[in-house]
């Protein structure tokens, strides 16, 4: 009788809130020929939940790892950044061959600790990187190719930078399309009106200030205007934090859906409340988005659903620019007050030609799904 080969060892590593879903929702996908564990370098992981265990030690930045505000690398540096890299090259250090395949979801960041302690071979998705701004620098570059057996970019002119400096890299699409989450939520029993609005209002630090201003801005809808408005909460936010900070009450009438988390309401205004891992639910039947998300932001667009962000003083012009190459006129940035928020957003009610028009861009400029057939091919073989 011959026995069965023991299955492979197989370990995702993911740095950021945004890229924990799109590694899960691989990692959903290999359980059955892997032994998948999953190391979330930044925050509690909660996307792996259920799928696989979760390994490693996980670092706490005040700025959740984004780099979108101005001086949020020197403001976590001095607020012990540095502390949390010493416990990541220690672990990495430690699982030196103890799994067979280790593929790396996010930036550039966690290929060079790879290299500084010694890992080779990694798989690699490049989600951070869109082609339409800052390329590869020559270190990144240098890192990539002694690191890395396979590497999945967004677009083309990034894998040709990675192939001339001698990696396997292609670039099959947008993986973020293939990986919107959707979970057990209802959102099209709780419509009521006309048009739909989902809002994300980010998954760090200033979450429950970004609800209150888009609360604000449908406060100064008028009534006929309102859309139905349903929030996809992010893992680690309290929703006491957000009806302490957008004045609406909690409604505790939940179903039996198990990512409904009720409501919040003032008695004008009603919130849906759903998981964030629900919120392909709510954005497969929103007409608009308002968004202060990364990864979201992305996928909402590409869904064809137009984006209302709000700009900051405190954010990096850089990154913004770049973010605007790629998303074009679909994400229409606005200053961050509620009413420059509800004209723009009682401009797009009022227009369905505009939503079209907007939605057919976002589409256009993100790509659709179907990267992550290739993706898992790879894997699998």
């Amino acid at each position: 009788m011959v026995e069965a080969a023991p299955r492979q060892r197989f370990l995702i590593i993911s740095n950021g809130h945004g890229e924990d879903w799109i590694a899960s929702a691989i990692a959903a996908r290999l359980t059955d020929m892997f032994l998948v564990e999953a190391w979330p370098v930044l925050g509690s992981g909660n996307a792996y939940a259920g799928i696989c265990p979760i390994v490693g030690p996980r670092a706490r930045l005040e700025s959740g790892g984004a780099r979108t505000a101005k001086g949020s690398l020197r403001r976590d540096l001095s607020k012990g950044g540095l502390a949390t890299i010493p416990p990541a090259l220690r672990y990495m250090r430690s699982i030196r061959n103890r799994y067979d395949r280790i593929l790396v979801v996010g930036d550039a960041i966690v290929p060079l600790l790879a290299w500084i302690t010694g890992h080779r071979n990694l798989y690699y998705v490049d989600c951070y990187k869109t082609g339409a701004a800052r390329l590869y620098s020559g270190l990144e570059k240098h890192v990539i190719a002694r690191t890395c057996r396979r590497v999945f970019c967004r677009a083309d002119n990034l894998a040709g930078l990675l192939r001339d400096a001698g990696v396997d890299a292609t670039a099959p699409g947008n993986l973020m399309m293939d990986t919107i989450p959707f979970g057990d939520y209802d959102a099209q029993s709780r419509r009521t009106q006309p048009l739909a609005i989902t809002l994300l209002p980010g998954s760090r630090g200033e979450t429950a200030e970004n609800f209150a201003r888009q609360v604000d801005a449908l406060r100064r809808l008028p009534a006929e205007l309102r859309p139905d408005v349903f929030l996809a909460v992010a893992g680690e936010i309290p929703v006491s934090d957000l009806a302490e900070a957008s004045g609406l009450s909690r409604t505790n009438l939940l179903s039996a859906e198990g990512d409904d988390l009720g409501g919040l309401s003032d008695g004008a205004i009603t919130v849906h409340l759903l998981r964030g891992r629900a919120m392909g639910n709510a954005l497969a039947v929103s007409d608009i988005v308002l968004s202060q998300a990364g990864t979201a932001t992305t996928q909402s667009l590409g869904l064809g659903k137009p984006v209302i962000h709000m700009t900051s003083p405190k954010d990096r012009q850089s990154r913004f620019e770049d973010e605007q190459r790629l998303f074009g006129e679909a994400r229409i940035a606005v200053p961050g007050d509620a009413d420059a928020v509800a004209q723009a957003l009682g401009r797009l009610l009022g227009s369905a030609d505009e939503r079209a028009r907007l939605g057919a861009i976002g589409r256009e400029r993100i790509g659709g799904p179907g990267a992550i057939d290739e993706v898992l091919a790879t894997l699998r073989a």
